[in-house]
Order: C-alpha cells, then structure tokens, then sequence
C-alpha cells in the first residue's frame, strides 16, 4: 500500500509542476486568464497529494505496532485489554 500512495502522490507533484511551468511557459502567451486558472489548480494540488500519501488504510495496522519502550508497550496493552495485570 506504502508504494501505490508514494506512487499517487509523485504523479499529482508531476501535474502540479507540469500545470504551473506550462501555464506560465506556455499558455500565458494565449491566454493569461487560462493560465492563471491553470496555477489555482496546481495550488490546490500539493495538500491533496499529501493527504492521498499520509492517508491510512484499514489493513493499515499500525496503531497495533509497539513503540520500542517495554514499559509504555505494557501500559497500552493494559489499557487495551490485552495484558491482565494480576
């Protein structure tokens, strides 16, 4: 899953920069109204991409994977219900 959104997120940061280079290499020769439309997508562009790379999956799991500190692990488990403390 890691590479598919690694790939998502290049290809829409591959649209962003090729929308604003060629709107202003371009396009602003034809058009400057259509060229400044072109930038206010390209703007939009880059929050989008990162939400669809930071997005998490449901076969995501990895509010499950332990931290590395055996005492803050062992306090989650308890809270979680998976360890009993006796």
């Amino acid at each position: 899953m890691y590479a598919r959104r690694r790939h998502v997120y290049f290809w829409m940061m591959g649209g962003c920069l090729l929308l604003f280079v060629g709107a202003w290499a371009v396009v602003r020769l034809f058009s400057m109204p259509v060229a400044i439309g072109m930038c206010v997508v390209a703007m939009v562009i880059p929050p989008v991409a990162a939400m669809v790379a930071n997005r998490r999956g449901p076969e995501d799991r990895w509010w499950d994977d332990p931290s590395g500190d055996p005492k803050s692990d062992e306090w989650w488990d308890e809270l979680d219900g998976k360890k009993r403390r006796e």
